[in-house]
């Protein structure tokens, strides 16, 4: 049973939707999330603007603490949800409409705690995988995500579900320029560590006691040429001979860790 604040907080009408079957996109201006985590998260940050919900009841009545009032929300069966977003996507019974996040700028976080690294992704291109290394970061606490504007993908139901929650709590950088970008945070004071598999130290070895960047590669071809040359130093994961590589998700996994466990 829903708590009597949540029956309060979160009113909606009844009734059948209509349209057919969506991209998982919203119009223009808007981002679509899915998901319980990805949902909840999002009507949870006082930094999101929300504008609409649909949602069955039972899925509402999971929802944890006092939700905003600020938005519509239309009861509809599963069915009716499917239409919503991307075909087999698991809503879980929640699907909202919401506003972008506004931009974070590097020097924000730059002028933040040094002691909690910074994680760029060099053209990683698959929602999924840089959903997964969003909650990775964010569990591990660092500082932010930096990405290129034109070389990863866009804010979206995809990330937000795989980022279970991460995207409404850690800061997401966006530059036109990865190099550039990683000059810049030199000049702040950290330590450029690039994960690559042809690397000859460990990252145990190469890992730092100060400031850190972790640098990681795109799927297959890995980190670009330039983008090593402006690491500080290159790192791989000692993984077994019968495994060639990791998918890049689970290496972040491991290298927030290890920077975590220093």
């Amino acid at each position: 049973m829903a708590k009597p604040e949540r029956k309060r907080a979160l009113r909606g009408r009844a009734g059948r939707m209509k349209g057919g079957r969506g991209s998982g996109r919203a119009s223009t201006g808007q981002v679509r999330l899915w998901g319980h985590h990805a949902v909840e998260a999002a009507l949870l940050n006082p930094a999101r603007r929300h504008h609409k919900l649909w949602a069955t009841r039972e899925a509402i009545a999971e929802l944890d603490g006092e939700m905003p009032q600020d938005f519509a929300v239309e009861y509809a069966a599963p069915s009716d949800l499917d239409r919503l977003v991307s075909r087999d996507a698991p809503h879980q019974g929640l699907v909202l409409d919401c506003a972008p996040l506004e931009d974070v700028f590097l020097d924000d976080v730059l002028d933040g705690d040094a002691a909690r690294p910074i994680v760029l992704l060099d053209q990683v291109t698959d929602p999924h995988n840089v959903g997964a290394i969003m909650r990775s970061a964010a569990a591990f606490g660092a500082a932010a995500i930096v990405t290129q504007d034109r070389h990863a993908p866009p804010e979206g139901g995809v990330i937000a579900k795989s980022a279970s929650g991460a995207l409404e709590v850690l800061p997401w950088v966006r530059v036109v320029n990865l190099a550039r970008a990683l000059d810049d945070i030199a000049e702040a004071g950290y330590w450029r560590l690039g994960l690559a598999g042809e690397a000859e130290a460990t990252l145990a070895e190469a890992l730092p006691a100060g400031p850190v960047a972790l640098v990681l590669g795109a799927e297959g071809p890995g980190m670009r040429h330039n983008i090593g040359q402006h690491c500080d130093a290159l790192a791989r994961l000692p993984i077994g001979e019968q495994i060639e590589s990791l998918n890049v998700s689970n290496a972040a996994a491991i290298a927030l860790y290890a920077i975590a466990a220093r």
